[in-house]
């Protein structure tokens, strides 16, 4: 029961993730208000690294700034490692 809550919570995290940037990158082109590059931190940061660093690549957004970049995949490699370290002490 708690794999499936945890996969669940890291599942949506990733679609919101992946959508944020999508949506900014939508509203880059068109000239409009921004999602701040904070709030796409910590969409990151709450285990939304993976579908906010493929997002980055699908919509090409954010792709030149080095902290994205390579903070993205940095965030993601810890949020493996947690994530496995919680597999692993969940069984």
């Amino acid at each position: 029961m708690p794999f499936q809550i945890l996969f669940a919570y890291f599942l949506i995290v990733n679609i919101i993730g992946f959508s944020q940037m999508g949506i900014d990158k939508k509203r880059a082109v068109r000239g409009a208000w921004r999602i701040s590059e904070a709030s796409l931190f910590l969409t990151a940061l709450l285990g939304g690294a993976l579908g906010s660093t493929l997002g980055m690549h699908y919509f090409r957004h954010k792709t030149r700034h080095w902290y994205f970049r390579y903070g993205m995949p940095a965030i993601f490699a810890a949020e493996l490692f947690l994530f496995s370290f919680i597999l692993i002490r969940l069984r």
